[in-house]
């Protein structure tokens, strides 16, 4: 009988919009440690602990209630007092804690001795206001300077950190206790006398600001957060995205909390209310707007909630490039990578205000803008982003193809920029066959496919704005690429594309996952399909848990680095979709199965950002990456393409049209998918096998809407035709 190992990291993470408290288990913040409370790209607390007469309080246990909730329970060890020794596990001790811009802490204390019980309550803190980029370097620079404040009057303890015209500050402040505290030696002291079964509550109010714009804590106590704005905005969230069920226990738990991560990653958008959002990349590194990992998150809702695109493509469409800036990597048209709000952002000693260095957000953009309007069927959306699409489309063939080959390359300008712009962005992960680094200008092969994904897409978009010129020169551009891509990166002998091409031009031929992006944009020709999905499903590239980034038979391979080897859930969704569209539908629930199973070993079915992943055996578990973020919003958002996938999911809503493809595996014989949006319409729909075929039902809503078709043929439809699909 297999045993589920849950696997996670040990410590409790919680958040709310820019403010972040990552803890240990105990509610504790260590020092030296990468855990904090952060606010706006800054750690304010870069340590915290509790005593009673200066002993530490043992664990008996703590977690997340809700994404911007926790409580941690904890007992006292033996210590000592003027009355005499208070015996071990006779006070009980709840740490509660809750976010909203602030942070709000409960501390409650009961007597279960049978002796009256005084002494010390003690808190420990230290404020660093470290960026984060250095905190996850470890590398800490001190700039500025800290100063601290105590009011025993007004009961405030103000500390602030200020390096010319920025500011951080933390404002601590005691409420709804009875007796007053002392601050001194770095310390917040209570004088806490109880009698037998007496109970002792203080508040404690975390009130942040950046500069001048205060962000108070949340007023109530942990036991009124099912009233705060946030239990609100989640319950409304949960009743206007699409909701499953399924016999698969597994499976629905996965989709669940992939719901609820998404929920948690939205960062406000001022005007707005929470429905339209941008959606932060991860906790606790990624909590700031990105380009390429928004988009992506875009697509893979495009199920669940398909306005979710209209905050991203609102945002990035905003902050779209004007103008050349080496520093920055920014040259006109370009999508952000990623933007930032601390200290070193502030004072430009980073390039991320914002930060250009992606060069595949550009043709994402484009196809994310096509997927909202085939989801929504609202033209407006596409006349309000027009502008942007036609800046993206002039970036592609001005700056996105360097050196006028009818490629997409990119090398870095900025003497702090990145040397990898793909999703694969880390430094080490573009490599040839035998381990070694690949550098200079490289035009990986996911790339050509999102670009020809983009002008295939803009085309139909061009269509329906009544451009028919312009959609036929994006098809004959498209085409053009098809032949030239599928010359020069395909390698007869080794029966796969090539990764890249370098800066000579030369094939890149290590075997990497990039390759089944490739699929999903459908810049494969048909007979060459198979040969990819087999090469990626070999045993070197294919765990059981998922498809590895790189062959184990590379010499870089490393299946504990960031890129060289490990699993991540996204680039498994998009692959499988790949598959999908190719005709390959077995291999594509096999790869949703992988990354089920795998949920299933992590803490509450939460996919992590990444994993380790050997050869799936009864004795074998997937194990997280240290320093992964969780949740993380493509990661989360791997669930619904997963499920858009095996259903063959295609929304026509400006023609009023849900095409479905459905192929149940027969570790999922049923689901059922309840509130589908498509366009003004909304409809529940019940998917079963029979046999070894799927049948389905509309169950609400007009049945006329949804209908069956052959995903492969309607997909391939896009490539040719000016007629929609």
């Amino acid at each position: 009988m297999t045993v589920k190992v849950q696997v996670g990291p040990p410590q409790i993470a919680i958040h709310q919009g820019h403010t972040v408290l990552i803890s240990e288990e105990d509610g504790q913040i260590n020092s030296p440690s990468e855990k904090g409370l952060y606010f706006f790209d800054t750690r304010i607390i870069s340590s915290w602990a509790i005593y009673a007469n200066g002993e530490p309080w043992d664990l008996l246990n703590g977690g997340a209630v809700s994404y911007y909730a926790s409580r941690i329970f904890l007992t006292n060890r033996s210590f000592l007092t003027e009355d005499g020794a208070i015996l071990p596990r006779t006070l009980g001790l709840i740490v509660s804690r809750s976010i909203s811009g602030g942070m709000h802490e409960d501390l409650d204390i009961i007597n279960r001795g049978q002796r009256p019980a005084v002494f010390q309550l003690e808190i420990a803190l230290r404020c660093d206001f470290a960026d984060v980029f250095e905190v996850k370097a470890g590398h800490i620079v001190r700039r500025g300077r800290i100063t601290t404040e105590w009011s025993p009057s007004r009961q405030h303890l103000r500390t602030t950190y200020r390096n010319r015209d920025f500011a951080r500050t933390v404002t601590i402040s005691p409420a709804r206790f009875s007796t007053k505290s002392v601050y001194a030696n770095g310390r917040l002291s209570f004088e806490v006398a109880l009698q037998p079964g007496e109970p002792w509550h203080c508040c404690l109010h975390y009130a942040l600001a950046d500069g001048d714009r205060q962000y108070s804590p949340p007023s109530h106590c942990i036991g009124d957060t099912h009233k705060s704005p946030h239990a609100e905005t989640l319950a409304d969230w949960l009743k206007n995205v699409v909701k499953i069920r399924t016999s698969n226990e597994e499976y629905y738990r996965l989709f669940r909390q992939a719901l609820e991560d998404m929920a948690a990653l939205r960062l406000p958008i001022a005007g707005t209310d929470h429905m339209v959002f941008m959606p932060a990349a991860g906790l606790p590194w990624f909590v700031a707007p990105f380009g390429r990992d928004s988009l992506i998150v875009s697509l893979q809702n495009t199920l669940i909630y398909p306005g979710f695109a209209s905050g991203t493509l609102e945002v990035l469409g905003s902050l779209q490039a004007k103008e050349e800036d080496d520093y920055r990597d920014a040259e006109p048209g370009k999508i952000l990578h990623e933007i930032r709000y601390g200290e070193l952002a502030h004072f430009k000693l980073i390039p991320h205000t914002p930060y250009y260095g992606t060069a595949d957000a550009t043709p994402l953009y484009l196809i994310a803008l096509h997927a909202a309007w085939r989801a929504i069927g609202d033209r407006a959306l596409l006349e309000r982003h027009l502008a942007t699409a036609e800046g993206c489309l002039s970036w592609i063939d001005n700056y996105g193809d360097r050196d006028g080959d009818g490629f997409q390359e990119y090398q870095t300008r900025s003497p702090v920029g990145y040397e990898n712009m793909g999703w694969k962005d880390s430094g080490d992960c573009v490599v040839y066959p035998d381990g070694s680094l690949v550098k200079g200008p490289k035009a990986l092969c996911e790339l050509q496919a999102y670009v020809y994904a983009a002008w295939v897409r803009m085309a139909e978009v061009f269509d329906a704005l009544g451009k028919p010129d312009r959609a036929q020169e994006l098809r004959r551009k498209a085409a053009a690429l098809f032949e030239r891509f599928n010359d020069a990166f395909w390698d007869e002998e080794l029966g796969f594309y090539a990764y890249a091409l370098d800066g000579e031009k030369n094939k890149v031929l290590t075997v990497a996952s990039n390759a089944g992006h490739c699929l999903w944009c459908g810049i494969v020709p048909p007979d060459r399909a198979k040969k990819v999905v087999e090469r990626l499903m070999a045993p070197d590239m294919w765990t059981g848990w998922g498809i590895r980034t790189l062959s184990t038979h590379n010499l870089a391979f490393n299946p504990y680095n960031y890129q060289t080897g490990s699993v991540w859930p996204h680039d498994n969704a998009m692959i499988a979709m790949g598959f999908k569209f190719y005709g390959f539908a077995a291999e594509a629930a096999r790869i949703a199965h992988d990354i089920s199973v795998a949920a299933s070993q992590f803490r509450g079915n939460q996919l992590p950002e990444l994993y380790t992943a050997f050869e799936r055996q009864e004795t074998n578990f997937p194990v997280q990456y240290i320093g992964a973020n969780v949740p993380q919003a493509w990661a989360a958002g791997s669930a619904f393409m997963l499920t858009q996938t095996l259903l063959g999911f295609l929304p026509d809503a400006p023609r009023a049209k849900l095409y479905v493809d459905p192929w149940l595996p027969r570790w999922l014989p049923d689901i059922a998918l309840y509130d589908i949006h498509l366009g003004k319409h909304k409809l529940d729909i019940r998917f079963w096998r029979e046999g070894e075929e799927t049948a389905f039902e509309v169950l609400k809503g007009n049945r006329r809407l949804v209908e069956r078709c052959d995903i492969v043929s309607k997909i391939a439809q896009l490539k040719t035709a000016s007629d929609p699909i």
